[in-house]
């Protein structure tokens, strides 16, 4: 391939931790190049995907749900994990009523926003606020609940919030799985040979990293805005796992039902198409 592919990746800790070598240089390619990547919030990254935006993406599994006509899964890179999923939060005294309420929601293809559908069907009055605005909107009393995701489930507290329930830890009981946050996504129609590479690169990527962790952190604190160090360590620690470098025969049970209860609901389109043809 001769054109350089497209990337895109959020600014979390997380996933700079991972692309900070493929981006770098530090991982050699033979069939594929990179544009230099698009860093921005995961909801603006699963609206490009509907719109087949980049090559490669960075998207919430739920976003994926929505489009695996043009997109596969690849099997490196994603969050995906056991104690990580996202907290419903609201303030000290408030008697759970979901009904009715206002819920603040970091995007409505994020795997937050499902795991709440599928957790509290009757919720209805569901407002989308970027994920760093949420804690604040509930702790000033402008929403009455809001779901929380990354680092937010490490600094809720210190906003004066209680959590009513951690839905990653409902999907867990609910299933025995890990829940599925986020992945890494390319183009359905690029050459397998090219996929495969990608991943092999973005695997490669982590475990440079693993193996050089302080030769990643300036660039993974220039875009981590206000976190604190121990927070941003904790970050990593949380989302970045051996599932992120395969999310292996578990993981694939885990995306499986969570597409499965994703199209009962009538989230996701009843389709056959399966994440990983190119495999």
């Amino acid at each position: 391939m001769t054109d350089q592919l497209t990337l895109g990746y959020s600014p979390c800790p997380n996933d700079t931790f991972i692309f900070y070598a493929l981006v770098h240089g530090r991982v050699p390619l033979s069939h594929v190049s990179f544009a230099p990547p698009d860093l921005t919030d995961v909801e603006t990254l699963n609206l490009w995907a509907l719109q087949e935006r980049l090559d490669v993406s960075k998207l919430s599994f739920h976003a994926l749900g929505h489009v695996l006509d043009r997109y596969v899964l690849l099997a490196a890179g994603a969050a995906l994990g056991r104690g990580c999923g996202p907290l419903l939060v609201t303030r000290p005294g408030r008697q759970p009523d979901l009904v009715g309420s206002r819920i603040a929601i970091p995007g409505v293809y994020t795997t937050a926003a499902m795991l709440l559908r599928l957790y509290a069907p009757q919720a209805s009055r569901l407002q989308v606020l970027p994920f760093a605005r949420i804690m604040g909107a509930v702790a000033r009393g402008e929403v009455d609940y809001g779901v929380i995701i990354h680092e937010s489930r490490f600094t809720y507290q210190e906003h004066g919030l209680v959590c009513l329930r951690d839905l990653g830890q409902w999907w867990e009981e609910e299933t025995g799985l890990p829940i599925p946050l986020g992945c890494i996504a390319a183009r359905r129609d690029l050459p397998a040979v090219a996929l495969r590479e990608i991943e092999g690169a973005i695997r490669e990527s982590l475990l440079w990293a693993r193996a050089n962790p302080q030769a990643c952190m300036a660039y993974v604190r220039a875009h981590a805005q206000e976190m604190s160090g121990t927070v941003l360590q904790s970050h990593i620690g949380l989302y970045v796992n051996d599932y992120s470098l395969d999310i292996g025969e578990e993981g694939r049970m885990a995306l499986t039902e969570f597409l499965r209860r994703g199209r009962a609901a009538g989230i996701f389109p009843a389709t056959a198409v399966e994440p990983w043809p190119w495999k």
